[in-house]
């Protein structure tokens, strides 16, 4: 089937009823009409009918090579820079829809099991079969237009980390028998994004032995439904404020939902696995894929849609209290002017620095993106508290709509109003700048942002490993120059 449109995104969700559990009750019904998922499924809704719409449709998909029907340009294997240019440009329309606030919007994932198939190779001469598994399945959701979730990290008790303190067995997930019928699963997995609100989940967590036994069964990636029998999604308490788009307008959006997910027993059928026992192979698929690569021109379309959101909020601000001529306020908003400014050149770097890898895609340069991640996770915090010192005191007095519906609105309207903005509006913009950066949402996006590729030392050597070559090729310089 051709890519689905936002009605058929709601209604495969709603028949999916995957088992999901939320402040210590099951949800029961159709999910996009709970309050936790409704105001994100909407917007999702609202990017899959771009898919259809006529006058953005042609920049959204492209035509399959296996059915020539019209799929997602996210699922698209680029060969050329003008196919990069192209992924980038539906990525960025995406991500306006959604302001960078879905850290896993669809187009992730998408790009993520590309990147897998296309580096299937890796597998191919030892594991033939799961090769072939691998590639069916990237062509299985590109087809049908699958809403994927992804797991990749183990809770506390099963890290090894745990192992060295307390010399006891963890809690690892891990295979715990194999069958005619496929491999079975138990243990728990975090931190599933979206997995209550998507079709199905990949488990690629990094391979984890005790033993040195050939055949480990720590090591493992599939992908199954997400309503599979014996997985069960445990949420968070949600940060929808309400549903109210004038007291909530972010998480009446875009709240999306981390999930604990647990595996009972779970039988992953073997045309579903694609790497089993071999940690090294697993290692290697993670590795030669070039998934952070990949992946990382899709969180730079993000990361730029936000930080342009924050500086127009920014900008409503300083304009609505008349704070344009203030230096100390003129620095700041040049702050955030040049992160934006920084971002973009990242990403042009990156795509204009392409080559083509092993496998046949056109890999963006991986130094620009690394040094993106580097700043963007030093930079956020920064930015959110570039809104808390120009907020100060209207970040706190964030009056209901209601108020202005009241007896008292008459004085409401004239002691709130601002500069060329009536009271409603004033606080309407001041509840903004609250949820970006005061209220639970907005502090779950700092943390998010600060740990989306891993933590500070994980992402800095990345960048550092990375840049080996280079930094050899200036030390020798200075040594010449020092000659």
């Amino acid at each position: 089937m051709p890519v689905k449109s936002g009605s058929e995104y709601i209604e495969r969700i709603n028949q999916n009823l995957p088992d999901v559990w939320i402040g210590g009750e099951r949800v029961q019904g159709p999910i996009s009409e709970h309050k936790a998922f409704k105001g994100l499924m909407a917007t999702q809704a609202a990017m899959y009918d771009m898919q259809h719409d006529s006058e953005s449709q042609s920049a959204m998909v492209y035509s399959s090579p296996v059915t020539g029907h019209p799929v997602g340009l996210s699922y698209k294997q680029p060969k050329t820079k003008k196919d990069l240019v192209l992924r980038r440009q539906m990525m960025q329309s995406w991500a306006n829809c959604h302001h960078g606030f879905l850290g896993r919007s669809p187009d992730y994932m998408n790009t993520a099991i590309m990147a897998f198939s296309a580096a299937a190779g890796v597998l191919k001469e030892k594991y033939p079969q799961y090769a072939a598994n691998l590639k069916r399945y990237y062509e299985y959701c590109q087809e049908n237009d699958i809403t994927l979730s992804h797991v990749f990290i183990q809770p506390r008790a099963g890290r090894v980390t745990t192992f060295l303190r307390t010399f006891e067995e963890p809690e690892t997930a891990r295979v715990v028998e194999k069958n005619k019928d496929g491999i079975v699963v138990r243990g728990a997995f975090l931190l599933d994004t979206q997995g209550a609100t998507s079709d199905e989940i990949l488990v690629f967590p990094p391979p984890f032995s005790l033993s040195v036994d050939e055949e480990s069964p720590y090591a493992f990636a599939f992908a199954v439904p997400s309503n599979l029998k014996g997985i069960s999604y445990v949420c968070r308490e949600s940060f929808v404020g309400g549903e109210s788009s004038y007291n909530y307008p972010l998480s009446s959006r875009f709240e999306e939902m981390d999930t604990l997910v647990l595996f009972k027993d779970v039988t992953v059928p073997w045309d579903r696995v694609f790497v089993y026992g071999d940690e090294n192979m697993a290692s290697r698929l993670m590795e030669e894929s070039h998934f952070h690569t990949h992946t990382g021109i899709q969180i730079m379309c993000k990361n730029i849609a936000k930080t342009e959101f924050l500086l127009g909020t920014i900008e409503m601000m300083v304009d609505a209290c008349g704070l344009d001529n203030h230096d100390h306020i003129i620095e700041k908003v040049t702050e955030m002017i040049v992160a934006v400014e920084t971002l973009k050149a990242f990403q042009l770097a990156a795509e204009n620095g392409a080559s083509i890898d092993r496998w046949g895609s056109m890999l963006p340069n991986k130094k620009p993106l690394l040094a993106a991640n580097v700043y963007f996770q030093k930079m956020y915090p920064r930015l959110i508290e570039i809104i808390q010192l120009i907020g100060a005191s209207n970040l706190m007095l964030i009056l209901d709509e209601q108020d202005f519906n009241s007896e008292i609105s008459d004085q409401l309207n004239q002691y709130l109003k601002s500069i060329d903005v009536d009271a409603k509006k004033s606080v309407q913009l001041s509840r903004l700048a609250w949820e970006l950066s005061v209220s639970s949402f907005g502090g779950r996006q700092a943390v998010y942002e600060r740990f989306f590729f891993g933590n500070a030392s994980i992402v800095n050597k990345r960048l550092y490993n990375e840049y080996e070559d280079s930094r050899h090729k200036y030390v020798d310089r200075i040594k010449t120059f020092l000659s």
